[in-house]
């Protein structure tokens, strides 16, 4: 899956530096390359499904500051925020449609927010594997 996924396909969309964030393995010395870590353990993720939604999906992961760079792989895009993370995360499940949308994210501010507009979320053991 590419850039252009199969608009029936539920989207995933993923808070790259909260879920970075919530593991204390170092990430704060190469942002960008804990960034890519989690991109390439998300591949799998695409076609098999996460959090109670099978495969495949439309998986989008959300990096920012010092995580910018990080490129799109087959099964994740990757989207860099010019600005706020949370923003752009919000205008992309607003994008979700009637397809079912799930975000991953601990950020309770991020999680009501998405909600508001419909989108389930779940917290970043989701993504851990």
């Amino acid at each position: 899956m590419t850039d252009t996924a199969d608009p029936a396909s539920a989207l995933v969309i993923v808070d790259g530096a909260n879920v970075v964030g919530s593991v204390p393995d170092g990430w704060w010395r190469d942002r960008r390359g804990a960034a890519e870590r989690l991109r390439d353990r998300l591949v799998p993720l695409a076609g098999s499904g996460v959090g109670g939604m099978a495969g495949p999906l439309e998986l989008v992961l959300v990096v920012e500051g010092g995580a910018r760079g990080v490129a799109s792989v087959p099964g994740v895009r990757v989207e860099e925020a010019s600005g706020s993370g949370d923003d752009r995360i919000v205008e992309l499940a607003a994008t979700a449609g009637e397809r079912p949308c799930l975000v991953v994210t601990a950020d309770r501010e991020l999680r009501r927010r998405v909600g508001e507009l419909g989108a389930r979320v779940a917290g970043p053991r989701a993504v851990r594997n």
